[in-house]
């Protein structure tokens, strides 16, 4: 039984139904995978949709679309140094000033439209990073439209919103506090509700269809305490299309997915936020970097998801922006080592896995690489490996998984049912597999280029070079 899979796999991506996550999209088997896009503009995401999609992702992420701080007189450096011929840094697009669409960064309206517009030619659905907790660190720099909408420039926040944050882990101080200096936004204001929803009416009605909700967890759930200007917290009902705001509601809520940036600590109610969106698997994106950082899965626990969530409520991820931007604390890894880490979360059968464009010509040496915002990220995100395995996630729907791993642990097989198999070689060596499986006995040939493996009584034979992945299909 000697199979190739590069046909299959192609036809795969081409035709698969993408079953859908919770939240707001119908039930079923999740086999959905979002590209991050992260410093790529409307008009660059736009270019690249044929490619996007042929690559296999179901949801193209863009940054915040909305009007936000211009700083270091509107340079599009991601990140500037003093002397640097082109300022500007990447936060500059987290940093709100009104909530209409369209910034200096990223483009216009009319720009996000066309590539909404791009998307839904392809089959793709655009995700909008939204970030309502929160203003520019300069709060005077807020737009006179959104102080009126408000009632004024003090309502706009909380009471407690300029306190900055100290005990991180006191869920007053974490939904009413100033994070970072950034100045935290009275969520609970209907006013603001109001003004926020005719900004997220207006992404759906160009084409958005949802949202990934930054810093989601200094945003007050019901159950929290409240701040002293706020009656309840019911930002999150309003969010998700539960409640109306002064009349207003979400728009079309069962067509959207939302997941929030809900990152895991102490005290953190993880499983009270899955009630209205999806939550991000931050403490398993840390034990794969491990895995990788020391070649082996020995001693760690890789097949638990590390989150009190359900399986199907998490958004994964190898890296995130942050973990490559803010201390550096993924952008060490090499290419190869992030590709190994997708190959295996992307093989598994929960979670919807997230995959972070870093920027085009970064190294491990300069991170920022052509230090623009704007240009397409480097080719990761199609490469031949990564591909091949996003097809591997449509063709593997409602196949159930296991999890084996070598006696070193340098080596990982994620079984699906006896339909198919992933193996990925973690290690910077090359490895001898020799690994249980439920395939049928025979010879397979992973078509990107790992070469033959066979299976007998059960047992899954063959090599992988270094840093590389097999993808086998029955």
């Amino acid at each position: 039984m000697k199979r190739t899979i590069l046909a299959a796999a192609i036809m795969a991506c081409a035709s698969a139904i993408h079953a859908a996550p919770r939240h707001g999209l119908s039930g079923g088997t999740n086999t959905n995978v979002i590209l991050h896009a992260w410093s790529w503009d409307f008009n660059t995401i736009a270019d690249n949709m044929h490619l996007i999609a042929d690559a296999g992702y179901d949801f193209v992420q863009t940054s915040p679309a909305n009007t936000c701080f211009v700083g270091e007189g509107g340079g599009k450096a991601l990140y500037s140094q003093p002397g640097d011929s082109v300022t500007g840094k990447w936060y500059f697009y987290y940093q709100p000033t009104d909530w209409k669409v369209g910034n200096y960064l990223l483009g216009t309206r009319d720009e996000f439209k066309a590539m909404c517009d791009s998307a839904m030619k392809y089959g793709i659905r655009v995700l909008v990073d939204v970030l309502p907790n929160h203003t520019a660190v300069d709060h005077t720099a807020v737009l006179p439209d959104l102080d009126r909408a408000v009632g004024g420039h003090d309502n706009l926040f909380h009471a407690n919103g300029f306190t900055p944050i100290t005990q991180w882990n006191d869920r007053y101080e974490c939904t009413t506090g100033e994070m970072g200096g950034l100045p935290d936004v009275n969520t609970e204001n209907p006013d603001f509700q109001y003004y926020y929803l005719q900004y997220v009416n207006d992404l759906i009605n160009l084409g958005a269809r949802g949202f990934r909700y930054d810093t989601a967890k200094h945003i007050g759930l019901p159950s929290d305490p409240t701040d002293a200007k706020a009656e309840r917290n019911n930002f999150w009902p309003v969010a998700t299309g539960r409640e109306a705001a002064k009349g207003l509601s979400l728009l079309m809520p069962d067509s959207l997915y939302m997941y929030g940036e809900v990152l895991q600590d102490l005290n953190v109610k993880e499983r009270e936020y899955t009630e209205f969106l999806d939550v991000t698997a931050s403490n398993y994106g840390g034990v794969i970097r491990q895995v990788l950082e020391k070649g082996s899965a020995k001693g760690q626990d890789i097949a638990s998801w590390h989150h009190k969530a359900r399986p199907d409520s998490l958004v994964t991820w190898v890296e995130s922006h942050d973990t490559y931007c803010n201390h550096h604390e993924s952008a060490h890894l090499t290419d190869d080592q992030i590709r190994m880490g997708w190959v295996f979360l992307t093989a598994r059968s929960a979670g919807t896995p997230l995959f972070f464009s870093r920027p085009a010509g970064s190294t491990r040496d300069n991170y920022w690489g052509n230090n623009l915002v704007g240009p397409r990220g480097n080719d990761e995100f199609f490469h031949p490996e990564v591909v091949a395995v996003n097809a591997f996630r449509h063709a593997m729907a409602g196949q159930k998984e296991t999890i084996e791993t070598s006696p070193d642990g340098a080596v990982a097989i994620v079984g699906r049912g006896d339909a198919g198999a992933a193996l990925v070689n973690f290690s910077n060596k090359p490895a001898k597999v020799k690994l249980p499986t439920a395939l049928p006995d025979g010879t397979y040939t992973d078509a990107v280029g790992a070469g033959e493996f066979k299976v007998r009584n059960g047992i899954l034979t063959g090599a992988l070079k270094p840093l590389t992945s097999a993808i086998l299909y029955r």
